[in-house]
């Protein structure tokens, strides 16, 4: 069996928390391991790291390549130039494996999202088998999960009869009102869209040329027995569209398995909530946080104190940047505040002030006319890319550590307080080779001082 992991979502429903260029996928909330980690680590209980292929975007690339460098040697990672839903990343992963392993049309995949919390692995792993069984049947497999609140942020699936291990689909309604999902609390043929999927690679690819023949014609243009590359020129073309309207709506070949694994879609602050741990209040306290009489609520701290009162069914969450401040039935609405700012251009939507690179972070600590400041820390053993630019200078002070700098080709090690500038055009890197943490304040000054002024030379997170 082989597996898609699909890691290119944005997670505009935990902003401000999620941004565009680091989504929750990447986020470690409570836990050691990030959203991604931990689905990569379940995956790899059932199906070997050489073929469980991972699809992100360019933009994420090189955090979830060096995420899942932590777990496996060489994690195969594809690379789409643009978002384009999940309906031309399944079908990119599907010709990927028909391509570069030459398998029978007979294999299994199992396509699982990197934004789900499972915590029972022996009963997925009894789910997925019995998911296995129908995929051999022929039908493309959905999972789903028996509701236990009334929630309007999922997809709904209607079984009709049961056949061997599981049931045949009658429909799927996709996040249906309150009204609507009250009713289906109740109804015993109602299940959750988990968002998972599993089917021969045949069987997906003649359902797909059937019922998405845009999608199939550009899909069938890809030769990946030559390179991993997906190729913008093809892959502009592909339509945004999830594999749930594109093809799962509209087969008659669908079957279901019931997932007898606890389950949680991370994608929203109250689903946040409601897998932590509370307090006596059955309050979330996470950070620094002081609260008096707030009750069903959570507050979240990224840097400053938060101090509460009174609250209740309340979600209040503070980064360096933004504050959110919602009710608990309201969550759903933080995507249209995330879909604004990102019609205003505002940099709340796509970044923190800390970003978070493979080779450690930086964090904005001032910007002006003409200049911008960050404090900049290189993990041990990591490097940033050999670059220039075209645009800036750059003046770099160390703060903490040892930096190795490679200037026009020549080697410089800087102690705390002492400094280098950076000239315009000039080639260059900062490196850190030892074993204690690198902390420098890079002070930019130029007439265009953004990420996007940087030519690599070479990179060794692939980023070139």
């Amino acid at each position: 069996m082989f597996s898609i992991i699909l890691a290119g979502g944005s997670g505009s429903r935990l902003w401000p928390l999620s941004r565009e260029l680091y989504p929750k996928q990447l986020l470690n909330i409570q836990n050691k391991d990030s959203l991604l980690q931990e689905t990569y680590k379940r995956v790899l209980e059932i199906i070997p790291s050489e073929k469980i292929i991972n699809v992100t975007n360019t933009k994420h690339f090189a955090n979830v390549k060096y995420q899942l460098s932590s777990i496996t040697k060489d994690p195969v990672v594809l690379s789409e130039p643009e978002s384009k839903n999940t309906a031309p990343a399944i079908a990119i992963a599907v010709k990927y494996i028909l391509d570069k392993h030459k398998k029978s049309e007979d294999e299994i995949v199992l396509v699982v999202p990197s934004d789900h919390k499972i915590k029972n692995l022996s009963k997925f792993k009894q789910s997925v088998k019995t998911a296995e069984k129908l995929a051999k049947q022929g039908y493309l497999v959905t999972f789903g999960v028996k509701p236990d609140y009334p929630e309007t942020g999922y997809g709904y699936i209607k079984t009709a009869k049961e056949i061997d291990n599981g049931f045949l689909v009658d429909k799927f309604d996709e996040k249906p009102s309150k009204s609507t999902v009250a009713k289906y609390l109740n109804d015993s043929d109602m299940y959750w869209n988990s968002g998972m999927f599993m089917f021969k690679l045949g069987v997906f690819m003649d359902e797909l040329k059937k019922y998405s023949p845009d999608i199939s014609s550009i899909v069938e243009k890809f030769d990946f027995s030559k390179s991993d590359e997906i190729l913008y020129t093809y892959f502009e073309r592909m339509p945004n569209i999830s594999i749930d309207y594109a093809l799962m709506e509209k087969s008659k070949n669908i079957a279901m398995a019931k997932l007898e694994s606890d389950w949680l879609d991370v994608g929203s602050w109250k689903s946040i909530y409601d897998v932590s741990k509370k307090d006596m209040d059955n309050n979330v306290k996470i950070g620094h946080v002081l609260d008096l009489d707030s009750k069903d609520s959570l507050m979240y701290s990224s840097s400053k104190l938060v101090a509460t009162v009174g609250l209740e069914d309340v979600i209040l969450v503070e980064t360096e940047d933004a504050v959110l401040a919602c009710k608990k039935d309201k969550v759903q609405d933080v995507k249209q505040i995330f879909e604004t700012l990102k019609q205003q251009h505002d940099n709340t939507q796509m970044v923190h002030k800390t970003v978070y690179r493979p080779w450690g972070y930086y964090t904005v600590l001032a910007q002006g006319d003409g200049f911008l400041t960050k404090l900049i820390q290189v993990n041990p053993g990591q490097k940033l890319s050999v670059q220039s630019h075209n645009h800036r200078s750059e003046h770099w002070v160390v703060l903490k550590g040892t930096a190795k700098v490679v200037l026009e080709g020549k080697e410089h090690i800087l102690s705390p307080g002492h400094s280098v500038d950076i000239a315009v055009k000039a080639i260059h890197s900062l490196q850190n080779p030892y074993k204690e943490t690198l902390q420098i304040v890079e002070v930019q000054k130029g007439d265009l001082l953004i990420e996007e002024d940087i030519v690599r030379y070479e990179d060794m997170y692939g980023r070139v």
